[in-house]
Parts: C-alpha cells; structure tokens; sequence
C-alpha cells in the first residue's frame, strides 16, 4: 500500500505541471526543478539529504540537445506490463514514435500512454517518454531519465534533452519507477539535463 501512494505521489507531481514545464526555457525549467527539491512537500529527496540539499548536478545548457523531431502516431499500438523497480507491472500502450537528428545521425525513441492515467481528464494528453544514452552509469543516473511530454498536435515537435531528469528511485528506494525499456537506448552521449546525484 505503501509503494501505491509513492507512485500515485510522484505520478501526479510529474503529470500535473507536464504541460506547465513544456513551455519553459531549459534555465526556468532547471530553476524549478530544484525548487522543487529544496521543498520539503514536493521533494522526492530522503530527510538527511535535503538537509544538505543546494542545488541538482545538471549539465550545461547547450542548443545541440533541443532536436526538432518528427512524431509518428503509432496506429493500434500494443498494450504492455512496463517493469519497474519494484514488482508493480502498470500497463503501458505504445502511442508514438519520435525521429530526429543529432551531430547528423538519425535517433529515434518511442513515447508511451499510461492506460490509467488515460482515463483521468486532467492527465488524457500526458505522455511517458523514458531514454537511456551513453552517459548512464558513468555522469548521468544508471537506469535512465524521463522528458515531460503531452500528445503532439502537430506532426513537428520540440525535444528539449536539456530538461531531462532522474526518476525518483534515483534519491529515494520508496519509490516505484518504470525502468527504460530497452528501445529506447540512444547510442550517444546525451550530455543535456541531470546528471546523477550521488557519486
């Protein structure tokens, strides 16, 4: 019961403000999010380390990792169990598919629907978009980061690596959180967003 709440917790801090974050430059997204770590209400961050806490490891601002990408909307996309880092299995549906360009070579990741958020009216357009990259276990969290994302309205999107963060389980074990699937490994550096909090 426990695990439920601390899901239904960090789902809705992520969700509500998906939209919200979207539209902020990377520095004012950045800012917030370590506003949001320094509160004692809506920081993920176990008691010692807020103690302690100035200000998240990110890497610098840099235009090569905001991408223009393409968005395909996958017809009949199928319905999975994501893993997490616990045994809760939530379903999934593979809603999209996202293609772009970075240093001239071609990358794509796949933006996934949770079938329960779905069904709530203030998180219909909310999107999951999950990658790991080159970085991950080296300056950036082993298991991967997420990017806020809602259902395009427009076949061209923005990707903004710059607002890349860490799931929960990356300051705090009570946590469940969906683990990247595997098609979503970017073979590449993403050096854009948070890097990992603890050495």
């Amino acid at each position: 019961m426990k695990n439920f709440l601390f899901v239904i917790v960090c789902l809705f801090v992520l969700c509500v403000s998906a939209q919200e974050k979207k539209l902020l430059t990377s520095k004012e997204y950045q800012d917030n999010l370590n506003k949001e770590f320094a509160d004692s209400i809506s920081s993920p961050l176990e008691k010692e380390d807020l103690k302690h806490f100035e200000k998240l490891d990110f890497y610098p601002i840099s235009d090569k990792f905001i991408v223009e990408a393409t968005f395909v909307k996958i017809k009949k996309g199928k319905v999975f169990e994501m893993r997490t880092t616990t045994s809760r299995k939530p379903k999934y549906k593979v809603y999209g598919l996202l293609r772009f360009q970075i240093d001239g070579k071609d990358f794509e990741l796949f933006v996934y629907q949770s079938q329960d958020l779905m069904k709530k009216k203030e998180y219909e357009d909310y999107l999951f978009l999950p990658f790991t990259d080159y970085t991950n276990g080296v300056e950036s969290y082993g298991a991967g980061r997420y990017i806020d994302f809602t259902i395009p309205k427009t076949s061209k999107v923005i990707i903004d690596f710059n607002k890349a963060y860490n799931p929960y389980c990356a300051y705090n074990k009570k946590y469940s959180c969906p683990i990247v699937p595997e098609e979503n490994d970017l073979k590449i550096e993403i050096k854009a967003g948070v890097k990992k909090y603890h050495d």
